[in-house]
């Protein structure tokens, strides 16, 4: 049976929508589908992270590639607003056409980025800080974040949210909890004045690992209308078991029709411990950052593609991937281009990492769908791990 979330926008009629397709029996996994104005995304999913409108190393055109077939990116609102700004997207109509992507996106309100910055001073109304580019002073509010991202065009927007800085401080939590709750809806105040038919508005869940703070930003922020919630506050450094715990309480709060995102993990079996506990989306800038300092990921684990061992391998990255790069190039060659500082080196272990990751998240909704998630996790650990 499937069960569904939309909110009906004003103006146009479309429809932003969150279905579940199939529901795992043995655990809390579930397939389902995301619509959006620039299409379908199928969940579990993974986002790839365009920062500044670019996966480093990779086009538009590698994505959106029969073979790689990328369906949403998260792009930053904090880091386009500062470059190129607001002003050079809009006048390109929309981040879509700027960048040359026609699929869904998501712009994360930058939050995270904001209260890591060393000299910020936070209010209620709002954050001052200065931009690490130039020194430049700037102010955002809820409001202004809203009217940033609303201007950039993405197809999901994120409410602004205080993101402590550390996992471990109750007070700081316990602030940002309070902030964020207020935050929240003073965005959804300025999301409805302006049209909705191009756009939907997703809420960030603070808390930590603290069991009582969690329970009361779920409490309050689930009586508004947003169709899905980030789950903010996690891999701040916090040890992972305290990260499944949280996730597991916060999943079985969370009103099951709403879309569920944890914001910011990317390893394959971290993403397997939250699909089964009923996560459906997921992004990360960690396939390409490794693959930018030598690491490839494979069927049978992370490797070293540096490492003097690979320099007469002349096998692909990986013997079961199918890829472009593996079809066409072996470990040998990238490890020269990466130990001779070669752009190329970066590129393909990139396209390669990323494709990865793809395929991994189909395999996944393929076990789902076929009712056979807990076989397939099993297997696919046992595989992955013999690298260690």
């Amino acid at each position: 049976m499937r069960q569904g979330y939309g909110v009906r926008d004003q103006g146009e009629g479309k429809m932003f929508g969150f279905k579940i397709i199939r529901k795992d029996k043995e655990t809390e996994a579930r397939a389902g589908e995301i619509t959006t104005p620039h299409g379908v995304v199928r969940t579990p999913c993974f986002m790839p992270v365009a920062t500044l409108g670019t996966v480093k190393t990779l086009s538009s055109e590698d994505l959106l590639s029969e073979e790689m077939d990328v369906e949403m990116l998260i792009a930053n609102a904090y880091h386009l607003y500062l470059k190129p700004g607001v002003d050079i997207i809009e006048k390109a109509g929309s981040l879509h056409n700027f960048m040359n992507w026609g699929r869904p996106i998501v712009t994360d309100s930058g939050g995270f980025q904001i209260f890591s910055l060393e000299h910020v001073r936070v209010e209620e109304e709002g954050v001052h800080f200065r931009s690490r580019i130039d020194g430049s002073v700037h102010h955002v509010t809820p409001e202004r974040s809203m009217e940033i991202q609303q201007r950039i065009g993405a197809d999901i927007i994120m409410a602004f949210d205080y993101c402590p800085r550390t996992w471990n401080d109750r007070e700081e939590v316990k602030l940002s909890v309070e902030t964020t709750i207020g935050w929240a809806e003073r965005c959804l105040s300025a999301f409805n004045l302006s049209a909705r038919n191009r756009q939907s508005l997703f809420g960030i869940l603070q808390g930590g690992i603290y069991r009582d703070l969690r329970e009361t930003c779920i409490e309050k922020m689930g009586r508004m209308d947003f169709p899905g919630f980030g789950l903010g506050g996690l891999s701040i450094g916090e040890p992972f078991e305290k990260t499944v715990e949280t996730v597991d309480l916060t999943v079985g709060l969370i009103p099951p029709a709403r879309v569920r995102y944890f914001m910011g993990l990317g390893m394959p079996l971290q993403i397997l411990d939250m699909v089964e506990m009923g996560i459906d989306l997921f992004d990360c800038g960690m396939p390409t950052h490794i693959a930018r300092t030598g690491s490839t990921l494979t069927s049978a684990g992370k490797i070293n593609i540096k490492a003097g061992k690979y320099k007469k391998d002349f096998t692909p990255l990986d013997s079961e991937c199918d890829c472009l790069v593996c079809r066409n190039y072996t470990r040998a060659y990238i490890r020269h281009l990466l130990n001779t500082d070669e752009i190329l080196g970066l590129r393909l272990n990139s396209y390669h990492n990323l494709y990865f990751i793809m395929q991994f998240m189909r395999a996944v909704r393929d076990a789902i769908a076929g009712g056979r998630f807990k076989k397939f996790r099993k297997d696919f650990e046992k595989k992955y791990n013999i690298m260690k």
